[in-house]
């Protein structure tokens, strides 16, 4: 195995990583980033108002996203699998 090799092993698991963590966390700014504005524009200035709603959208986009977050992982494991004898030498 060589230096490289291991850092773009570690490059893919990391973007695989990213694209999985994407729509929830993209979800929950959007959110957050509208319930401020409607904070803002209303005054109010509760800070345990925004919990709810981003709780919400996280959990709505991972029951959206989770077919594709699920054989994203699928075929990055069997990457990982079909390659397990390259990697060991």
């Amino acid at each position: 195995m060589t230096p490289e090799f291991v850092t773009g092993f570690f490059f893919e698991a990391i973007k695989t990583t990213m694209f999985l963590a994407a729509p929830m966390l993209l979800a929950g700014l959007i959110v957050g980033l509208l319930v401020s504005i409607f904070q803002a524009a209303t005054s109010i200035s509760e800070m345990t108002l925004i919990f709810i709603p981003k709780m919400m959208a996280v959990a709505i986009a991972l029951i959206f996203f989770f077919p594709w977050m699920m054989q994203t992982m699928i075929v990055f494991m069997e990457n990982l699998f079909n390659n397990l004898s390259f990697y060991i030498h």
